[in-house]
């Protein structure tokens, strides 16, 4: 492949809103919604179709972690790096970011559970409600070896993961961009393959299926190689035609691999490429119902598993006293797709976004606030972004 394809000389793409990085959020945040729903039908999808839909949801989840630190790396990269933010203002950031959002849905699905018990509907599978999980999951302290957050909205282990990989974000970036991007992007995968084989030495798991309880373990180097992705990208012109066929094959490839086996080495591979091409391709026409879509990604990752619980509490109920046949259940199934997608954009518009307008006034005003007390220190750097 000529050389021309990169270059370090060239201007690199910026991050934008409404491209393919922001339809990526949304496509994964559905295919998670399908992973998560695929049981709860008359049969698992993964029978009937394909068990794409069963193993492949460490995989969504495995992008969601790069692209996080990908996406952080590129937008706050410079700013924490150069002083503009703090370490503790990032992370706040991040922190306020997630947490009344998972706060709203746990206690939403506490108070479900509670009223359901209150009428006399017991839950179909009762272990997954256990109170003694429930305190590390509400604390989203469960991925760092404290027991607890089975059951509930157990898909939050890995926004307790990301906490983590926020505090680690302004050390890692200390050394990362001291790199050259060529460095970076060998680091990054070499890390995450040392790590990989260290957890399998050592736990007897493959780093990318570590049990909840070691989540963080898990999240770290996916997250890292993210982190080393976007550096790359920040540093290396690549060829938007180069990036778009990149990007069309692996995503082919990615699926074609899937579809016969699990290979999870390879798909990473591929999930990898995926970004860093979606990243490099530049956005011309920016769309504003793809940027809504993306926006609204967060909440349809924190929101689908209660409304799967709340959905099909209700749906084997019906099912059990109407004895509806298979057709009926399969047309409830699709609904309860409809609906998850339905709630995280209600819950977003409605709450969520409300929320962190909110929040992100209140940065604001502590901005100028620390500007109004050290004038010396030059304009006020804003922290939204």
């Amino acid at each position: 492949m000529p050389w021309t394809l990169f270059s370090t000389r060239n201007e690199t793409v910026q991050i934008a809103r409404g491209g393919w990085l922001d339809a990526l959020r949304f496509i994964v945040a559905f295919l998670i919604i399908l992973h998560h729903f695929q049981a709860a039908g008359p049969a698992h999808l993964a029978a009937v179709v394909n068990p794409i839909f069963e193993r492949g949801g460490f995989l969504l989840t495995n992008f969601f972690l790069i692209d996080s630190g990908y996406v952080l790396m590129r937008v706050y990269g410079a700013a924490v790096d150069r002083g503009r933010m703090s370490p503790g203002d990032f992370f706040l950031k991040r922190f306020l970011r997630v947490v009344p959002a998972h706060l709203i849905m746990g206690l939403s699905l506490v108070g479900l559970v509670v009223l359901s018990a209150a009428v006399g509907v017991a839950p179909r599978n009762p272990e997954w409600f256990a109170w003694d999980q429930l305190p590390a999951q509400l604390l989203l302290v469960q991925s760092f070896g404290v027991p607890g957050g089975l059951g509930w909205n157990a898909p939050t282990w890995s926004i307790s993961a990301l906490i983590g990989c926020y505090l680690a974000f302004p050390w890692i970036i200390r050394g990362l961009m001291r790199l050259g991007p060529w460095s970076a992007l060998a680091l990054g995968v070499g890390v995450y393959l040392a790590a990989n084989q260290l957890c399998w030495w050592m736990l007897d798991y493959p780093v990318y299926q570590m049990p909840m309880r070691y989540g963080f373990i898990r999240a770290l180097p996916l997250f890292f190689l993210g982190m080393c992705l976007a550096w790359f990208a920040q540093k290396v012109w690549i060829s938007p035609r180069l990036a778009g066929w990149a990007g069309v094959l692996a995503a082919v490839g990615f699926f074609a691999v899937e579809l016969h086996d699990k290979h999870a080495l390879i798909a990473l591979a591929l999930i990898s490429v995926i970004i860093l091409a979606a990243g490099a391709t530049p956005v011309r026409r920016p769309s504003k119902l793809v940027e809504t879509a993306a926006m609204v990604s967060f909440s349809m990752f924190i929101t689908n598993e209660v409304v799967r619980i709340a959905w099909f509490g209700a749906v084997n109920v019906l099912i059990a006293r109407f004895a509806l046949p298979v057709a009926a259940q399969w047309g409830l199934w699709a609904m309860g797709v409809a609906a998850a997608v339905a709630f995280a954009f209600a819950f977003h518009f409605v709450i969520d976004n409300p929320i962190q307008s909110r929040i992100r006034r209140w940065f604001k005003r502590r901005a100028g606030a620390r500007a109004a007390r050290r004038p010396e220190a030059g304009p006020v750097i804003s922290l939204e972004g």
